[in-house]
């Protein structure tokens, strides 16, 4: 607040020092209005908390002097910082009004109408602007960049990908990442609709964007299942430990069905006894204790769990230990293990399955952006207590 206090008082005094200076330098030119007064009445304005009389004084001086429009353009910028947008806009709109305007003062007020327009979240009026603003140079790339905001907040996805492969050509950053992530959007939109077909074709041309989508990979999968075809649905679960290993989590489940479905699950154990040499995590070690107990009972699914523990130390992994020890002792040892496992089971109630690992946003579900930053693929799963 003090910082905006200073600039504002120092673009203010420099509005009252110009004039005088011009006077002097030529004394011919004639003062329509005493700018200085008129200055220290919008500086008196806003020091009494009183910025919409501000505003008037300052688009008054405006009327009669164009050269306070550089002031009028950083007042409006500094209004929008403190989420004064109404008051910003109408700035900007007085700028834009202004016939006799230069054209860059013109093309600048105008892309800062747009950001008044998008903090204020009037999303229609910042793309029109915006729209208008991508046709010049100067401000390309940030209207490309706004536009791409504004399509992501409306889930307009097919708008968002051609706005992506615009900015990407503008500025030769690769989008080939978040490009996989809209088409994966229209992917399950169709799928939700149970257009399959066209679920496949979007999911596709995001795994032609970006290979590496692990995210593509999933949902294939998925749908392949819904058309019971699991041994392809096995294939591209497989491409998620290249892909991205941090995701494979998400598969473990549906990688499971489909060996069970294919009558493979001693294939399915030795493929999950190798992906544990690269990847221990707690989502493998679940599927292999659980098949362990069926063919050799609680207490050697409990030994393989409390080897797993020991090594990698993990809050959900002693919860399934409790369980399965639990279920083969008696009496006071019974009664303690009940106690343990109801502890752990509420401290995992109270953590977070995901977080992201760029602004540390957490949560119990996965989101593909981030409701933090905004930014794709940075959702992570945690496993718990286990190191990163």
């Amino acid at each position: 607040m003090l910082v905006w206090w200073i600039l504002l008082v120092v673009s203010l005094v420099a509005i009252a020092w110009y004039p005088g200076y011009l006077l002097r330098k030529r004394p011919f030119v004639v003062q329509k209005v005493d700018l200085n007064r008129d200055c220290l009445a919008g500086l008196n304005y806003l020091l009494n908390e009183e910025p919409d009389k501000a505003v008037d004084v300052f688009i008054r001086m405006l009327e009669v002097d164009s050269d306070t429009v550089e002031t009028h353009l950083a007042v409006g910028k500094l209004f929008r910082k403190r989420g004064e947008v109404d008051r910003a806009i109408r700035i900007h709109q007085n700028l834009i009004a202004r016939p006799q305007l230069d054209r860059a003062y013109r093309e600048q007020s105008l892309f800062e109408l747009g950001q008044d327009y998008l903090s204020a979240g009037v999303l229609d009026r910042a793309e029109q602007v915006f729209q208008d603003v991508v046709s010049i140079r100067e401000y390309a790339v940030p209207a490309l960049r706004a536009l791409l905001d504004i399509y992501e907040r409306e889930k307009d996805w097919k708008k968002a990908i051609v706005t992506a492969e615009k900015l990407a050509a503008a500025t030769r950053q690769n989008m080939s990442h978040v490009i996989a992530h809209y088409h994966c959007e229209l992917g399950e939109a169709e799928a939700a609709r149970e257009q399959h077909a066209k679920a496949m074709e979007h999911l596709a041309k995001a795994l032609k964007a970006d290979p590496a989508c692990a995210r593509a990979s999933l949902l294939r999968a998925r749908a392949l299942m819904h058309e019971n075809s699991h041994a392809e649905a096995l294939k591209q679960l497989k491409k998620i430990a290249s892909q991205n290993p941090d995701y494979l989590s998400e598969a473990v489940e549906t990688l499971a069905s489909c060996y069970e479905n294919l009558g493979r699950e001693d294939e399915m154990v030795r493929y999950f006894m190798k992906i544990l040499e690269s990847w221990p995590h707690v989502p493998v070690v679940l599927i292999l204790s659980d098949r362990i107990r069926r063919q050799k009972g609680n207490r050697t699914a409990a030994r393989y769990v409390a080897d797993y523990v020991r090594r990698f130390p993990s809050l959900q992994g002693l919860h399934h230990f409790i369980g399965l020890y639990m279920s083969e002792a008696e009496g006071r040892a019974r009664e303690d293990l009940v106690i343990l496992h109801n502890l752990t089971t509420r401290l995992l109630a109270n953590k977070p399955d995901y977080r992201c690992v760029s602004c540390g946003f957490s949560g119990s579900h996965l989101h593909w952006q981030c409701p933090g930053c905004r930014q794709w693929s940075m959702m992570r799963p945690m496993h718990c207590l286990e190191p990163a």
